[in-house]
């Protein structure tokens, strides 16, 4: 979604520079994009932490990272891509060494790979290095905290750069099956007629992983399962599946229909929340052959914090095409399978002629996102005229040209936000989240638990 007419950037700083998410996804990324011809030698990447390294010392786990997560790439990409890049031992609060960073000739692509809490600061700092005009801000989720640290960090940044200048990246958004939520809709009459409450009764919207806490209590202890996928990137999921058409896919359109979507969600009363909210933490258990410890004695993990590892909410949306459907956002660690995908569930025909033997499922269409793959689930006619039996088919979509991330740098680097999160649609998102987040603190809902390989809490089959 990249426009040509705009200035390609080539020169990009990472601050959290050898942090999981550069070695992880950022590195990788900007290896798919070099092997794709869409930077050359010309592109300037600079890596920045408070590791006391140099420049031999990076290259090395940079190309580390890069066998491990990037296999794929062609070893000439990966190579040149380490070649060229620089690492530099800075503090962000640091604004003499920051300016030297970011100052020069043309403008730069400042990349926040740090923890949310370290956002204000950084702000600060960039603010009084003044970056060269045309420069370009990104910004890891979450977003800021709740509400109010979200609306502070917007009047930081509108202070700093133009709107347009600021990305704040859900890597989700660049996802092939992602973006064929919209494709599959608006390119096909027979769907797009049927999608509506009429004709639809649920939409889930599930990341269910196996994955545990994976070294990462440093962060997700301090953010837990409602914050770090619901509030960020389920909640996008569901505004491109419930948004009405956009007149085009350009950053305004696409995002005004976004933000649309939010507005119309029924806030959750105080009565709602042990009715349609639900939060676990998973306690020690089997994962296949893998034992799994209790969340609470992961490594950096505190107990008082009540972190929840599980987190469903279910939403109303108070307009025309939705009124009667519930949405339902879900996300866990530690369980049975991996089930990532949004699963639209059609109600059921009313009349069936198949007498006793014609008992039929309602039709799913499945968007799996990890795997990539489109699924629909209908029913068809048996061995005999009489009886009924499932019918499944699938398309395996075709791998995507670039990884997400290398999607999501190239739109920074190109200028075009349309992939991004704008300052109210962020604020939105967190008041969607409010009351849950208020109601969890008040234990309107019991922090469950659950055993690691279980299906969650209650371990029952929410697969539907």
């Amino acid at each position: 979604m990249h426009s040509p007419e705009r200035t390609m950037i080539t020169r990009l700083v990472v601050f959290g520079g050898t942090g999981d998410l550069a070695g992880r996804y950022l590195l990788p990324g900007l290896a798919a994009l070099r092997a794709a011809g869409y930077v050359d030698d010309d592109f300037e990447l600079v890596c920045v932490d408070l590791k006391d390294w140099d420049d031999s010392r990076f290259e090395t786990w940079a190309l580390d990272q890069l066998d491990r997560h990037a296999a794929g790439i062609p070893i000439e990409a990966r190579r040149a891509l380490v070649g060229a890049a620089r690492y530099r031992r800075s503090d962000i609060g640091n604004a003499v060494e920051v300016a030297e960073l970011v100052t020069g000739e043309g403008p730069v692509a400042v990349y926040l790979a740090l923890a949310p809490n370290l956002f204000p600061v950084a702000i600060r700092t960039l603010h009084a290095a003044r970056m060269p005009a045309g420069s370009r801000i990104v910004l890891e989720k979450p977003f800021g905290e709740d509400l109010a640290t979200a609306q502070n960090l917007n009047r930081l940044l509108a202070d700093l750069v133009p709107e347009r200048a600021v990305f704040r990246v859900d890597h989700f958004l660049a996802m092939t099956t992602v973006q064929n939520l919209l494709g599959s809709r608006l390119a096909n009459r027979v769907l797009e007629s049927i999608w509506n409450s009429a004709h639809i009764a649920r939409i889930e919207i599930v990341w269910d992983e196996t994955l545990t806490l994976e070294d990462r209590a440093g962060y997700y202890d301090r953010v837990g399962a409602l914050k770090d996928m619901v509030q960020n990137h389920l909640l996008q999921l569901m505004c491109l599946v419930a948004m009405e058409p956009p007149i085009s896919l350009s950053e305004r359109d696409l995002r005004d229909r976004k933000v649309d979507v939010l507005r119309t969600v029924r806030p959750l009363a105080e009565a709602d929340i042990p009715y349609r909210t639900r939060r676990g933490r998973y306690r020690a258990g089997t994962i296949g052959t893998r034992e799994v410890p209790s969340y609470v004695d992961e490594q950096g993990v505190d107990p008082q914090r009540d972190t929840e590892t599980f987190a469903e909410i279910e939403l109303s949306l108070d307009n025309w095409r939705w009124s009667g459907t519930s949405f339902v956002l879900r996300s866990g660690k530690a369980l049975a399978e991996d089930r990532k995908e949004v699963a639209v569930h059609f109600r059921p025909v009313p009349s069936m002629p198949f007498g006793r033997d014609g008992a039929t499922r309602p039709n799913v269409l499945r968007f799996g996102l990890d795997p990539e793959c489109l699924t629909l689930a209908l029913t068809a006619a048996g061995t005999s005229a009489d009886t009924l039996e499932p019918l499944t088919m699938t398309a395996q979509m075709e791998p995507p040209e670039l990884p997400a991330y290398g999607t999501l740098l190239l739109n920074v680097l190109a200028g075009d936000p349309a992939l991004s999160i704008r300052a109210d649609e962020a604020e939105e998102a967190w008041r969607v989240v409010a009351p849950v987040l208020a109601g969890w603190a008040r234990d309107l809902a019991p922090l469950e638990n659950y055993s690691a390989g279980s299906r969650g809490p209650g371990d029952i089959d929410r697969g539907g």
